[in-house]
């Protein structure tokens, strides 16, 4: 896969167009800008379809700017020898879409006043809809875009995939699934979360203008070239961090080794797991080289001596939800809050946590997946998959500490905002959350501060994508330890 080297800048919609406005307002011509942006799509899709022998070309232009960019590529496409036929919807009131319109016209293009096809195509290319859509579409509306989306060529979104809320990832409620987006000015969020992934596909950014002082990012896309320090020959196994795994209901053990197994995969130099005995057989079978601790045979002195003497805590895989779980959290978290290790809550613990809500120290991380951070902010998965970049603030605003809320496009909120750029849907399957905690737990009782949350998450993702260079169905967990292993030595 390709690496990502440098955090990139993403945007809210609105930043992107008051940044065009200032771009306007200095003189600068919109319909030179207008064709500019055509002219280098153009230029990229010269290449792609050269390159696929594509030959047949049909564009979609609705009656906003986001069609006179369309119209532009579709001449320039023209005049390189392409076959292209427009598909229209009425002419927009906007001087420069009439201009891109006559151009297109004057090349001799064939442009259709409807969305009836006329032949079959090799390329389909979308120009119905910018950045500023964030309506529900009409009926009319979906059905176009269900009826591009059936058809079998490659598929081309300019700017944005049709129907996609630009901010959210949302779609609204269809949208028009691209293998290649080429967004203008600026990455906007909703192209990398939620349902954005699967329908932006391989997304280029088109900067056609400078960028000023006024223009702020809403996040970065994490980078995708992480290294690790290179470990001291003097090194031993207390010298890379004691990570205590707690959990393990009676009737829930494998949680806990798979976090437990996660953690040295990713370089712990001690793993310990507190559970339930009945599970401690299981685990050295598995894994010999893991510490274990009967959870019911610890009383408060003995459990606050091992909180001191490890570096991070991984808390909640398998804890469950019934009385015991609640004496055992009850039990363990205040100990953890007051030993300010590195910790992570996930699972169980999170579910206990907006049972009694209160202010994590900086140095918690929790991970919940778009159930349990509906449970935590007390409303629908839906609301919180509607925007997640609301949802994992507002998740900070009510408990503090650190926050990843995962999910396609995973979100990360310490000091800023990250989106995940890697992984893939084969990681959703049981198993990979409590792998992300132990990895989370073990590069942090490694490096401490030397290690952002991000780049933990983007580690996990690369190794669910290592994992997946064979394919996706039938990913598991248990099966992530040499992925692991091989992302955190490149």
């Amino acid at each position: 896969m390709q690496r990502q080297v440098y955090h990139s800048p993403v945007y809210h919609s609105q930043s992107i167009q008051a940044w065009e406005q200032r771009w306007f307002a200095q003189k600068n011509s919109s319909y030179g800008l207008m064709r500019q942006v055509a002219w280098i799509i153009s230029q990229h899709l010269m290449v792609l379809f050269s390159a696929r022998d594509i030959r047949r070309v049909a564009i979609f232009c609705g009656s906003g700017n986001n069609a006179g960019d369309g119209y532009l590529v579709g001449k320039y496409l023209n005049q390189a020898g392409f076959h292209v036929d427009i598909y229209a919807a009425e002419q927009g009131r906007s001087p420069e879409l009439a201009l891109a319109r006559q151009e297109a016209l004057e090349a001799g293009i064939q442009v259709y006043p409807h969305f009836d096809f006329q032949a079959e195509y090799d390329a389909y290319i979308d120009a119905l809809f910018g950045i500023g859509l964030n309506r529900t579409l009409s009926q009319d509306w979906q059905q176009t875009i269900q009826s591009i989306n059936a058809q079998a060529g490659l598929k081309i979104a300019i700017d944005l995939p049709s129907g996609l809320n630009a901010n959210t990832g949302q779609a609204l409620p269809v949208a028009f699934y691209a293998d290649y987006t080429y967004t203008v000015l600026g990455l906007k969020a909703g192209l990398f979360t939620g349902q954005g992934k699967a329908y932006a596909g391989h997304v280029t950014c088109i900067a056609a203008i400078p960028s000023d002082s006024d223009l702020k990012p809403l996040a970065q896309l994490s980078s995708t070239a992480i290294h690790l320090p290179k470990r001291q020959a003097s090194g031993h196994k207390g010298s890379y961090g004691h990570v205590l795994v707690i959990g393990g209901h009676a009737d829930m053990g494998g949680a806990v080794m798979l976090a437990a197994e996660a953690a040295f995969a990713a370089g712990a130099g001690k793993v310990t797991v507190a559970c339930d005995a009945r599970h401690h057989t299981a685990i050295l079978s598995r894994a010999p080289n893991i510490m274990l601790r009967d959870i019911n045979g610890l009383d408060a002195a003995q459990r606050s001596a091992l909180l001191n003497q490890v570096d991070a805590v991984c808390f909640g895989m398998g804890l469950g939800r019934d009385a015991w779980a609640e004496q055992q959290y009850q039990a363990w978290f205040a100990g953890i809050q007051q030993a300010k290790r590195e910790t992570v809550l996930d699972a169980d613990a999170l579910w206990f946590l907006a049972q009694h809500p209160e202010h994590l120290n900086a140095k918690v991380y929790c991970t919940p997946h778009p159930g349990e951070a509906a449970t935590l902010l007390n409303c629908k998965t839906q609301d919180i998959e509607a925007d997640r970049i609301a949802a994992i603030y507002a998740l900070q605003q009510k408990y503090q500490g650190q926050w990843v809320l995962k999910g396609s496009g995973s979100l990360t909120l310490d000091q800023q905002l990250y989106i995940c750029s890697a992984g893939n849907p084969g990681m959703g399957t049981g198993g990979m959350g409590d792998v992300l905690a132990g990895m989370i737990a073990s590069l942090k009782a490694q490096l401490h501060d030397n290690i952002q949350l991000h780049d933990i998450v983007t580690l996990h993702a690369l190794a669910g994508d290592e994992l997946a260079k064979h394919g996706q169905r039938g990913l598991q967990a248990q099966d992530m330890q040499q992925a692991i292993y091989t992302v955190v030595n490149l």
